[in-house]
């Protein structure tokens, strides 16, 4: 696909069941290895036979895997493309509904194999449980409904995507109206502000349009399940066999008591380096001793270079990774017009390496991104030898422990990017950021709570509890005047349209972040060692073990919130 950034990249492991000359978007050419798949099984009379088996299928899986995210990763790059968003729906509409039955037919064979008992028991623990869940969730009749579900979303993501302004007599995304909300002139701040919250009212109607028909279609696909409404279905769907919904609103009161005091004392405090009577929405970025934002970079090739020699000073292997995603050309870094928004990291599964996109515009929230993808990318490329497919990835509680610790591990370093009081200032702006983001955590997964469990609620109700979110977890920002912008600000929130209920893993994963810094200022080579081997089990053991593996705790109370928040505020004081 010419408009990657990357071209052909060899597999990792030769394949020696999918043919080489295979067009992956071609479900006619697919469909025969999934009959072969299926014969063989049959057959399979041995547990080394029925390893081999599982081999042959993961090979199959990251071959298809890999041809979704190239063609996922250039509509993403270039959203005004007509070439790459048809290639990218084909396989979303040709190809992935064929797929599921076929997927769904080889794991009835595997749970109900009389070989799967004699497999090596820890070893498949993971990977037995999460096939059973998949296999007494599946339901035939979802499948065109998570089609038109990934259609929605797309539909969402064009419409972010084409979102611009004009400004100082320019056309600028969205994204890029970010920076000025740093600056310390404030009726610039709130100029900017305002014609974004404008802009964004402007798709109001639309965006609530397609979430309605989100709600519509996920609650149709839990009641096909079995499930009474989707906050319960997506728990067994996401395998969240470790936690409950109970769990995350206990998670949302202990945010509530230990975190949002410490946010409204954030804040008290920059209302009074301001000389401000009252917080406005486009107060919150701006460097409250009023001084001109920090710009890391100029260019991207800049923050590339620099965040290179932050890996080079951390860890020499986790620079050798860096360098190879330079060297692939697995980097897409620069914001534009017709890309999509924010940032994610892919991984290529056959080739076994990760590639990072982001939308860079010469700010310090930029140098947060590329430290947090790179942490994902890490992750990839620790489990490069891991060949049972699923076990490459882990549980997305764990993914972002990998992303967030590496963002607080690396900012030791941030004196590549600016002189020490500058350095200060980006450390002491993250630890604000990430005890703010909390409150907005629990804001975004109690919001979805109330969504999923009031069937058949008016805009009115969902727009009434949303406010009420706002007051609770809000802190002391004043909105007078702008209420519908604040009423509407959910819709920039794209976990909450196009990956429900993904969200409260970012808090969860955060706790865990938190411990493995707190454990690198006990003993740095012990902490970073710990975070490394952690990595390399991927997803083949349960979250507990994993956040055990980097040194953490798997809980997410009052009582482990406490010193975190604790540690990170003493440190804040320093700074």
């Amino acid at each position: 696909m010419s408009l990657l950034p990357f071209g052909k990249l060899a597999a990792h492991r030769p394949r020696t069941f999918v043919p080489q000359n295979l067009d992956l978007g071609d479900w006619p050419q697919i469909a025969p290895l999934f009959d072969q798949l299926e014969s063989r099984a049959a057959q399979t009379a041995s547990a080394a036979g029925l390893e081999r088996w599982l081999l042959d299928w993961s090979e199959l899986n990251a071959a298809l895997d890999e041809e979704a995210s190239r063609r996922y990763i250039a509509m993403t790059c270039h959203t005004d493309d007509a070439g790459a968003e048809k290639a990218y729906l084909h396989f979303v509409e040709q190809v992935e509904p064929q797929l599921k039955p076929r997927q769904f037919a080889l794991e009835k064979i595997y749970v109900a194999h009389p070989q799967r008992g004699q497999l090596p028991a820890k070893r498949f623990e993971v990977f037995n449980r999460d096939v059973k869940n998949h296999v007494e969730l599946f339901r035939p009749e979802n499948v065109a409904l998570e089609t038109e579900e990934a259609k929605l979303c797309q539909h969402y993501q064009k419409l972010i995507g084409a979102q611009t302004v004009k400004f100082c007599g320019e056309e600028k995304t969205l994204v890029q109206m970010g920076r000025y909300l740093e600056e310390p002139d404030r009726a610039l701040r709130q100029e900017a502000w305002e014609l974004v919250a404008r802009r964004r009212l402007q798709d109001a109607d639309k965006c609530e349009e397609v979430f309605d028909q989100l709600i519509q279609l996920r609650t149709r696909i839990a009641k096909n399940a079995g499930f009474d409404n989707y906050l319960l279905y997506i728990f067994r769907q996401k395998c969240r066999f470790d936690y409950t919904p109970a769990d995350c609103v206990q998670f949302h009161g202990a945010v509530e008591k230990e975190i949002v005091p410490a946010v409204r004392e954030i804040q008290s405090e920059r209302k009074r380096q301001l000389k401000l009577e009252k917080l406005r929405p486009w107060d919150l970025a701006v460097d409250p001793q009023n001084r001109v934002p920090l710009k890391p970079f100029a260019e991207v090739g800049g923050m590339v270079s620099r965040t290179q020699k932050i890996f080079n000073r951390l860890d020499e292997g986790l620079a050798a990774g860096f360098q190879q995603m330079q060297d692939l050309k697995l980097l897409d870094l620069d914001n534009r017009k017709g890309k999509a928004p924010g940032g994610y990291q892919s991984t290529l599964s056959e080739a076994r390496v990760p590639f990072i996109f982001m939308n860079a515009i010469g700010v310090q929230r930029d140098v947060e991104t590329i430290l947090h993808e790179a942490g994902h990318a890490f992750h990839a490329q620790a489990t490069r030898d891991e060949d049972l497919y699923p076990y490459r990835s882990a549980p997305i509680e764990f993914c972002e422990v990998a992303s967030m610790s590496m963002e607080l591990l690396g900012n030791e370093f941030l004196e590549e990017f600016y002189p020490v009081a500058e350095a200060n200032r980006a450390r002491k702006s993250h630890l604000e950021g990430i005890i703010g983001f909390f409150p907005w955590m629990a804001t975004v997964d109690a919001f979805q709570h109330w969504v999923y469990t009031h069937a058949g609620q008016s805009r009115a109700e969902r727009k009434a509890a949303y406010m009420e979110l706002m007051d609770r977890f809000g802190g002391d920002v004043d909105w007078s005047g702008y209420e519908e912008a604040r009423a509407h600000s959910w819709h920039r929130q794209l976990h909450i349209f196009i990956h429900p209920f993904y969200y409260v893993e970012y808090g969860i994963a955060q706790l865990g972040a938190l411990q493995v810094w707190a454990n690198s200022r006990r003993d740095k080579v012990k902490a970073l060692n710990d975070y490394k081997q952690s990595l390399v089990l991927g997803g083949s053991r349960p979250l507990p073990e994993l956040f055990a593996a980097a040194g953490c705790r798997f809980q997410f109370d009052a009582a482990t919130i406490r010193p975190l928040i604790q540690l990170a505020g003493n440190e804040l004081k320093k700074l």
